[in-house]
C-alpha cells in the first residue's frame, strides 16, 4: 500500500486562477493525519508560492524506491522583484539518499510551445504511468500504475509547467504576456524560475541535466547558455526528445529533401513499400533512403529546372520507390511532396489518413479528397488517455486541489519566434563546458520533429565535428512520443540512465579540454 504524509506551504501572494488546497479531513486508509488551514472550497486563485508535499514509494527495475512528491508554484520575479507569474510544478525527489550534493537533478520541460509538462511526467520518466495498451493507445478505465521503468531510481526530477500551461498563470491580467510568450522570453523568465528554484531546494551542488521534448528542445538549447551566462549554472546534460529545428536554417532543396526517410519509414510500417523493401528491417531500409537523399535527391532539388527529363524521371522514380506515393504524384508536386499531402495520399486508397506526430495513428476524413488530413489522429487520442489521468494524478494523488482548469494546450500565442539561435546557443553552451554532454532521442515515426532533421540539426549544431564526442542519437521504432510503446519506455528510460551516469563525471574530474 502506498503510504501518504500530507504537508503543506503557503504564501499570501495570490493570483486570479487556481488554489492549492489540501482535501477536508483526512485522506484514504493508511494515511497521515492532514494539516488543513485552508477554506473548505477550492476557490479560482493560486497561492503563487505554496506546496502540497506527499511521500510514496514505487518499485523501479525491482527495487522499492521511497520518494517525497512535492506539487506547487513558485513566483516569477520581475526586476523590482514582484512577482510577475506563478509556474507551476512537480517535484519528484528519493528520500533514501544520504548525499544530495552528488545525486542528479534533471528539469523537464514539454513543448507547444504551449503545452504542460504532462506528457513526459506520466508517460515517459516520471514515478508513475497513465494507462495505455502496448502501443499507446487509450484504454478504459481511465488512470494511471507505478512506473517500473522511471529515472527516479538515478535522479531526482522536477516537470514544469510554463506561463499559460498547466495551472501556471500571470499574476494579474495587467501584467503583459509578451514578457512571456516569445523564444527568447521564455527562455530568460524560465532561467530565473530555475536559479529561483535551484537555491531554495539547495540543488546548486548537484550534477543537473536539461531534457525538453519538441518545443521544448528549443527552450532546453537556449537555457543551457542562459543559465551559464546570465546564472553562472552550469549543466552536465542536455536530452533533447523529438527535437525542432532549433533556429537552424534549411530552407530550399534542404527542407524539401530531409523529409524523404520518414516517409519511408511511415510507407514501411504500413507495407506501402516494394516487396524487397517491405521484407527488411525498417532499419536496414533507412540508411539506403538516407545515402539517396544526402547524394542523389538533395543534389537534384538544387539544379530545379536544369534537371533533364531523363534526371527527373529517374529522381522520381526513387522518390515514388522509397515512399511509397505514385510517380505520378511525386512529378506534380516538382519532386517536393508536402508532409500534408503524404499524411493525406498514402493510404487515401484504403479511406484513411496518417498521423502528423505518429504516422502508425489512421484517421477518418470527411471525404478522401483534398490535400491534408482533417485532423491529427494522434493527437486525440493521447489527449483522450492523457488529460483525465493528470487530473486524476495531481487532484487524488499528490492532492492538489482547484477549481482552475488544467491547460494541456494554453493560449499563448502571438508567440515572438524572432531571434531563434538555440541551436547556436547549445554548441556555444557545449563548447564553453567540457563538462555538457548531449543525447538526442527521436521516433521514426515522427512526422512533425522528424528523426533525419534531427540528425541534421547535430550536423549542422558543430560543423568542425570537434563536439561528436559529447553528442549521441538514439531512434526508435515510435513516434513524437516515443515512450508511449511500452517496448520503447523501458529501452528510452534506460539510455537515459546511461547518459546521466556517463555525464556525471568522477568525483575530482576537472572540467578542461
Amino acid at each position: 500500500m502506498r503510504q501518504i504524509l500530507l504537508s503543506l506551504s503557503l504564501s499570501t501572494l495570490t493570483v486570479a486562477g487556481a488554489i492549492a488546497q489540501a482535501p477536508r479531513g483526512g485522506g484514504g486508509a493508511g494515511d497521515a493525519p492532514v494539516k488543513n488551514d485552508l477554506p473548505v472550497s477550492p476557490s479560482r486563485k493560486l497561492l503563487l508560492d505554496s506546496a502540497i508535499t506527499t511521500k510514496h514509494e514505487v518499485t523501479i527495475k525491482g527495487q522499492r524506491i521511497p520518494y517525497t512528491a512535492q506539487a506547487g508554484s513558485m513566483p516569477v520575479w520581475d526586476e523590482e522583484g514582484r512577482p510577475a507569474a506563478g509556474v507551476f510544478y512537480t517535484y519528484f525527489e528519493r528520500d533514501d539518499v544520504s548525499n544530495r550534493a552528488s545525486r542528479p537533478l534533471v528539469i523537464s520541460f514539454n513543448g507547444g510551445p504551449g503545452t504542460a509538462s504532462v506528457w513526459m511526467q506520466i508517460g515517459y520518466t516520471g514515478p508513475r504511468l497513465l494507462n495505455i495498451d502496448d502501443e499507446g493507445y487509450p484504454v478504459m478505465p481511465y488512470g494511471l500504475k507505478d512506473n517500473p521503468h522511471s529515472i527516479l531510481d538515478v535522479a531526482d526530477i522536477v516537470y514544469v509547467d510554463p506561463v499559460n500551461t498547466g495551472y501556471s498563470r500571470p499574476a494579474s491580467k495587467d501584467i503583459p504576456t509578451s514578457r512571456f510568450f516569445g523564444v527568447n522570453e521564455d527562455i530568460r523568465y524560465l532561467a530565473e524560475w530555475i536559479n529561483t528554484f535551484v537555491t531554495r531546494k539547495g540543488r546548486w551542488a548537484s550534477p543537473k541535466f536539461l531534457i525538453g521534448e519538441s518545443y521544448g528542445t528549443t527552450r532546453v538549447s537556449g537555457l543551457a547558455l542562459e543559465l551559464q551566462s546570465a546564472h553562472w549554472m552550469y549543466f552536465n546534460g542536455v536530452i533533447l526528445v523529438s527535437p525542432t529545428e532549433l533556429g537552424i536554417d534549411r530552407s530550399g532543396p534542404v527542407d524539401a529533401a530531409l523529409k524523404l526517410p520518414y516517409f519511408a519509414a511511415t510507407a514501411w510500417y504500413h507495407k506501402k513499400l516494394p516487396a524487397d523493401l517491405q521484407q527488411k528491417k525498417l532499419t536496414a531500409v533507412l540508411p539506403e533512403v538516407e545515402d539517396f537523399t544526402i547524394n542523389e535527391l538533395l543534389p537534384a532539388l538544387s539544379k530545379g529546372g536544369s534537371l533533364t527529363e531523363a534526371q527527373r524521371k529517374t529522381i522520381a522514380q526513387k522518390i515514388a520507390r522509397y515512399s511509397g506515393l505514385k510517380e505520378q504524384t511525386v512529378n506534380e508536386n516538382n519532386l517536393d511532396v508536402s508532409t500534408n499531402l503524404f499524411w493525406k495520399d498514402l493510404l487515401r486508397d484504403q479511406g484513411y489518413t496518417v498521423g502528423r506526430l505518429d504516422s502508425r495513428y489512421k484517421g477518418i476524413d470527411k471525404q478522401n479528397g483534398g490535400t491534408g488530413p482533417d485532423y491529427n489522429a494522434e493527437l486525440t487520442s493521447w489527449l483522450q488517455a492523457f488529460t483525465p489521468a493528470i487530473n486524476i494524478y495531481l487532484r487524488d494523488e499528490l492532492k492538489y486541489k482547484t477549481d482552475l482548469k488544467y491547460y494541456m494546450f494554453g493560449p499563448v500565442r502571438p508567440w515572438n519566434n524572432n531571434g531563434d539561435r538555440t541551436g547556436e546557443n547549445l554548441r556555444q553552451a557545449m563548447a564553453s563546458n567540457p563538462y555538457l554532454h548531449l543525447l538526442v532521442q527521436s521516433g521514426y515515426y515522427d512526422g512533425a520533429c522528424d528523426y533525419f532533421n534531427a540528425k541534421y540539426n547535430m550536423w549542422q549544431l558543430d560543423p568542425s565535428g570537434r563536439l561528436n564526442s559529447r553528442m549521441k542519437w538514439e531512434g526508435y521504432e515510435s513516434g513524437h512520443m516515443m515512450y508511449l510503446r511500452k517496448v520503447d519506455l523501458a529501452s528510452s528510460n534506460e539510455n537515459l540512465r546511461k547518459f546521466i551516469a556517463e555525464a556525471t563525471p568522477e568525483k575530482g574530474q576537472p572540467a578542461k579540454y
